[in-house]
């Protein structure tokens, strides 16, 4: 999963992928914000097939988080 978020925020904000490790600050370190990570889950849902919520991104504040979050959405799917 790491390697499909990096390569995503890679391909759609250009951030050069040995940047994002999983400790990682979304925000913080890579200036994600809001609109930025609408478009990065929309580009996560259509890579996994899951279907994500606002919610469930409520706490996420690092790659590790994200990672962590649609990890568990795919068990559960």
């Amino acid at each position: 999963m790491l390697e499909q978020i990096r390569e995503s925020l890679a391909d759609l904000f250009e951030i050069e992928p040995e940047r994002i490790q999983l400790e990682t600050r979304l925000y913080d370190d890579l200036e994600i914000d809001s609109i930025d990570a609408v478009d990065l889950l929309d580009r996560l849902k259509r890579k996994t097939g899951c279907k994500f919520a606002v919610e469930d991104f409520r706490t996420v504040r690092t790659v590790g988080d994200l990672v962590q979050v649609i990890e568990q959405k795919l068990v559960a799917a």
